[in-house]
């Protein structure tokens, strides 16, 4: 492991390079920063040792490298994404959010967890490997997307049509996060997800509220109205046949959560910032988090918002909604469901529209696989503790297509932290993290070979 203790220096340098560029998949002027953030990840794949292109098509660049010198040995799907979150609201950041501020132990960076950092530690064990040996225990197989944090349909639609080229025995993704410090986890299930925006409109103008309050209708109270005929007020949806897929944990799963070192209250006043939990009354924390489905609303827009008065009746609202789903939910049959609660929520007066952006199924993985075994033992090596099981409330669409397109488990490997701040203000990767991650990455590699 020298070569890993003595180069931490350089895997630092690399990062804060990777991170300064603002590869926002969410924003079209940000599609040069997509290109060069791609060819950033091409460039230190083939500096490793690795040959590799860009794998143009409809969407942003994917990052396609092999090394395939292993005959008779296993070969591994290493996944990760290059793009990232829009960093909103600036004011928040102690930091630029495109300037990597390193802070006691940690990295201060729009990327640096989700999904830049844990990507660049599949890359740099990789590296490791090839420089001090010449050759890898495995046969690896790079897939590195920039659309995960819009859907991913251009890597969707490539492992659909290229099985034979991504041929492997399992994939790895570093792309979740520990249950706690210093506590090696393996995530083996993931929420799936519809995410979808809501158009209401009433009158083909705004309206005077003196003049016409009271007849003409109103979009922003539809958009209310309708939000609340879908998710009571104890968390409980109301979409019918909504919960009728849903596959409650095991006894032996549920056993296992309740083991895990938590602290209630650090989580609700230090992690969320929150006053209290919410939620569906009598489900436990964990089976909320991870095993059930959710509705949210990210936004809602419409009316006047500006500072000072003016007495509008707005012509038309829009709100953002998602659900999350769970095994064995469909997203095709949850759109489906969710629309027709819309269209029976509906007030009158008002038309509503509901546009699905896109969406993606949840995944499980069985953890008796000898892939999630040797990983479990990697991290257990590398961080010196006994290897922990859990779910993410998260989605991560790709494995869910790996699964089904390449007949592979999905070995999730993460080493962010709880208050990484993911999508939100002050994102960060722990260092310590950062750098044993990428020991047992490649411990792992070398266990499997």
């Amino acid at each position: 492991m020298n070569y890993y203790r003595e180069n931490q220096a350089a895997f630092l340098e690399g990062l804060k390079a990777w991170l300064r560029i603002p590869s926002i998949s969410t924003l079209s002027e940000h599609k040069p920063d997509i290109r060069r953030a791609a060819e950033f990840a091409l460039n230190e794949l083939r500096a490793a040792g690795l040959s590799g292109e860009l794998i143009e098509g409809e969407g942003n660049p994917l990052v396609f490298a092999e090394w395939s010198g292993a005959p008779g040995k296993p070969t591994l799907l290493l996944y990760g994404h290059y793009d990232v979150q829009p960093p909103d609201p600036l004011d928040e950041w102690k930091s630029p959010p495109f300037e990597p501020d390193v802070r006691g132990q940690d990295i201060f960076a729009r990327g640096s967890s989700d999904d830049k950092g844990q990507t660049y530690i599949l890359i740099k064990a990789v590296e490791g490997l090839l420089k001090t040996r010449g050759k890898l225990p495995v046969n690896v197989k790079f897939l590195i997307e920039g659309e995960e944090e819009t859907g991913g349909e251009h890597i969707e639609s490539y492992v659909g049509q290229k099985p034979a080229r991504l041929k492997s025995d399992a994939a790895i993704i570093c792309d979740t996060e520990m249950f706690a410090p210093e506590l090696p986890t393996i995530c083996v299930g993931l929420r799936g997800m519809v995410y979808a925006e809501l158009l209401v409109e009433g009158a083909n103008h705004d309206l005077h509220s003196g003049v016409y309050g009271g007849a003409a209708p109103n979009p922003m109270q539809a958009v209310a109205e309708i939000i609340s005929a879908l998710k009571d007020r104890d968390g409980h949806i109301l979409i019918p046949g909504f919960y009728d897929r849903v596959v409650p944990p095991s006894p032996k799963e549920r056993e296992a959560w309740a083991r895990l070192p938590f602290d209630e209250r650090e989580y609700t006043e230090k992690e969320m910032g929150a006053r209290e939990l919410v939620g569906e009354p009598g489900v436990p924390l964990f089976e909320r988090l991870w095993a059930r489905p959710t509705f949210e609303v990210h936004g809602i827009r419409g009316g006047f918002t500006g500072e000072g008065a003016k007495t509008v009746i707005p012509a038309r609202a829009v709100a953002k909604i998602s659900t999350r789903l769970v095994a064995d939910q469909d997203p095709t049959e949850a759109a489906g469901q969710l629309k027709q609660a819309v269209a029976k929520a509906c007030p009158r007066g008002v038309t509503a529209e509901l546009k699905v952006l896109h969406s993606a199924p949840p995944s499980l993985v069985n953890p008796d696989n000898r892939f999630i075994h040797a990983a479990a033992d990697a991290m257990s090596e590398i961080f010196g503790k006994p290897t922990v099981y859990i779910r993410s409330g998260g989605s991560i669409p790709i494995v869910a297509a790996f699964e089904q397109s390449l007949g592979i488990p999905s070995v999730m490997m993460g080493f962010g932290l709880p208050d990484d701040n993911l999508h939100a203000p002050n994102e960060k990767l722990h260092l310590p993290n950062f750098y044993r991650g990428i020991e047992a990455v490649a411990r792992y590699l070398e266990l499997l070979g």
